[in-house]
């Protein structure tokens, strides 16, 4: 895959275009870290006319040398983020779509930079970041149920597909073929598989679920909560999914003893969130999807590691992601 540098001469007339500007000067270009799935590149813009005149500084998301066969395309991912935006989630506002793959190599979108910390390891452990932490813990449950409030009556993602079954049975599908096509002896993750098809709960909401909400994926500054990100994995499912996601062990970095992504007690996050969802959580099903995180997490470990030693896209970091799976 080409690099985002060589296509500056394209990308500058494409901003042009989008923006309506009489100009646009692009002063830095930087590979922003995080992100492993897709790509994601720090631009310093200075818009000459148009709809946002000025110095700007936008992130241009775009696809991957590879992909994990469940991430959604950028032009997909750009419309669940901007019903996000219009549901009142706290997300970077989707600006631009590109499809046009002439331009840089390959589909991208933009939206403004947000400040704040995404490491997962650093916000649970740096209590300077993210404010106090209650409120932390309060606010990201509020998050959560507006993403939940979206439905699969929304018009702007009829794309998005239905479960064939049940969310849980779908997901429990999945990750077994990704297994099978991974041609690797799992037996620990068969057995777990086989043990949440025999336990596996019976979804009585059907809403949009983030799939990947989980301490790493939001950003925080010193005062608290400033975006959610990375959205290539939503999809209608168990809203009970995103809370055990969230809430699973892998999650809470140095604090396994802070149930809610090593941030807060479980019972404060599960309060903000029923207060303000109206939905009653259900603990039966949550511990269900808790275990079900462990087992879809190891499955992705092993994709991201096949990204590398598949010669598609040589990454140190996705090496050793594939070391986490014991």
């Amino acid at each position: 895959m080409s690099r985002l540098e060589d296509h500056l001469d394209n990308l500058r007339s494409w901003l042009c275009h989008a923006a309506s500007a009489d100009d646009v000067d692009i002063t830095l270009v930087k590979s922003l870290s995080g992100g492993a799935i897709q790509e994601n590149w720090l631009l310093e813009c200075a818009f000459t006319g148009g709809q946002m005149p000025g110095r700007r500084a936008l992130v241009l998301r775009s696809d991957a040398a590879s992909a994990v066969a469940s991430s959604l395309s950028r032009a997909e991912e750009f419309k669940v983020l901007r019903a996000a935006f219009t549901a009142g989630v706290s997300v970077p506002e989707p600006l631009w779509l590109c499809e046009d793959t002439a331009v840089i190599g390959r589909a991208f979108y933009l939206m403004p930079r947000i400040g704040g910390v995404a490491l997962g390891s650093k916000v649970v452990k740096d209590l300077s970041l993210g404010g106090d932490r209650k409120a932390l813990g309060r606010s990201l449950a509020e998050e959560l149920a507006k993403i939940h409030g979206i439905e699969p009556d929304h018009d702007g993602l009829a794309f998005l597909p239905l479960p064939n079954k049940s969310p849980a049975q779908d997901t429990i599908q999945a990750l077994r073929e990704y297994l099978d096509d991974l041609d690797e002896a799992r037996p620990a993750l068969e057995w777990g598989l086989r043990w949440a098809e025999r336990n596996q709960p019976s979804a009585t909401d059907l809403t949009l679920v983030h799939k990947d909400y989980r301490t790493g994926n939001y950003l925080v500054d010193e005062r608290g909560l400033t975006a959610i990100l990375d959205w290539e994995f939503a999809g209608w499912g168990d809203p009970m999914s995103d809370i055990g996601w969230f809430c699973a062990e892998c999650w809470r970095f140095s604090r396994p003893d802070l149930e809610a992504g090593g941030i807060v007690d479980r019972k404060v996050f599960y309060d903000s969130y029923e207060m303000t969802s109206g939905r009653n959580i259900d603990p039966d099903a949550v511990r269900f999807w808790e275990l079900m995180a462990h087992i879809r997490w190891a499955v992705i470990a092993l994709q991201q590691t096949h990204r590398h030693l598949s010669d598609t896209e040589r990454s140190l970091e996705l090496a050793l992601i594939g070391r986490r799976l014991p």
